[in-house]
């Protein structure tokens, strides 16, 4: 047990073996032999490569009981291993602490994940995918404006949602997957707001699609999660109502304008009035080449659709310290802080008052 979390902590932290040995004042073979479980470190020892590792010492001994499955991601080629590590470790550290928070629980305080009644069986063309992101939208009783919050959203019906910190060099969109059966999707914090969206919607279309995409749309499933994404943050009837039905085309501002309201980047904007039939092939083009000439296919202009976070585990985690479930030491851990620094979070101590503001 000690092994695996050793090793896990030293690759989300970035140190190869004999880095890490060099720090500890141990030899490579002794941090080797510590990860195979062939020897097993002393307290001063732990106390120290927890020091360096950035964990707290508890962490080399909490129970293995989590079980990620179904991971797949949305990542570069380009991204390289070592990054990798540091993802899989810092994905594999929080859904623990989540695991272990919600087991602290007496009743779990999320809702199971259920898919809504009236799904298609099968979906064998892409057209189908519009009418399937209008019926989730339809029983989350979501409408069709904005969905101001998609982290929330998700959470909400029972999907837990991870921001993963490490920098991957913007070549890490995100993941989704299944702990202990519990749907998960993880994204890049560092993305801006609309690719955070976009990707979280996607991965949400993977867990829709699931099982039923015809055998000859089997290698097209991507792009199927592509355009269920496009059609949940900006439904069709949604985007006639601002374009209009038929357009010869369309002004960058009214992109950007839509962007802004519903966290879809310009260029995702742009398929979508393409998918919707709004605009043609040939205009859709005509844009498309101004985006590649003045590199926002990459970068769009203006400001930056806001990123979003997630502050459900926090919340779960004062709930339960009200409700006595836990110590305010144990809270703290869950949170990965330092029990003075959480202490001073928890009575808000960082704070101005209105009286001090008068004095």
């Amino acid at each position: 047990m000690i092994g695996e979390r050793l090793l896990r902590a030293r690759k989300a932290a970035g140190f190869a073996l004999r880095a890490l040995a060099e720090q500890a004042d141990l030899s490579h073979t002794t941090i080797s032999k510590f990860e195979k479980e062939l020897q097993k470190p002393s307290s001063a020892q732990l106390i120290k490569l927890a020091k360096i590792l950035g964990v707290r010492a508890e962490y080399f001994f909490r129970p293995e009981t989590l079980k990620i499955e179904g991971i797949e991601y949305r990542k570069k080629s380009t991204l390289p291993q070592k990054s990798l590590d540091k993802i899989q470790a810092d994905i594999f550290d929080q859904a623990e602490r989540w695991h272990e928070l919600l087991n602290l629980y007496p009743q779990s305080p999320i809702q199971s994940f259920a898919l809504p009644d009236g799904l298609p069986e099968q979906i064998s063309d892409a057209e189908q995918i519009e009418a399937l992101a209008e019926i989730v939208r339809a029983d989350w009783n979501l409408g069709l404006n904005c969905i101001s919050d998609m982290i929330d959203t998700l959470e909400s019906q029972g999907i837990m949602v991870i921001s993963s910190t490490v920098d991957s060099g913007h070549k890490f969109d995100g993941l989704a997957g299944k702990i202990n059966a519990m749907p998960l999707i993880v994204v890049g914090e560092n993305w801006t707001g609309d690719r955070q969206r976009f990707t979280l919607a996607h991965e949400l279309g993977h867990l829709v699609l699931k099982g039923r995409v015809d055998e000859s749309l089997l290698d097209d499933e991507e792009n199927l999660c592509n355009r269920f994404a496009g059609a949940f943050l900006l439904p069709k009837q949604t985007l006639i109502e601002h374009l209009g039905k038929n357009r010869h085309q369309l002004e960058i501002n009214e992109l950007y304008f839509l962007k802004c309201e519903f966290g879809l980047s310009m260029q995702g904007v742009l398929f979508r009035a393409l998918q919707t039939e709004i605009i043609t092939h040939t205009s859709f083009q005509k844009i498309y080449k101004l985006f590649s000439l003045k590199g926002w296919r990459t970068w769009e202009p203006g400001d930056t659709y806001p990123s979003g976070q997630t502050i459900l585990f926090k919340q779960l985690v004062y709930r339960a310290l009200a409700e006595e479930y836990f110590t305010e030491s144990k809270a703290a851990e869950l949170l990965g802080l330092p029990v003075g620094k959480f202490h001073q979070q928890r009575t808000l101590g960082g704070f101005e008052t209105v009286t001090d503001r008068a004095d």
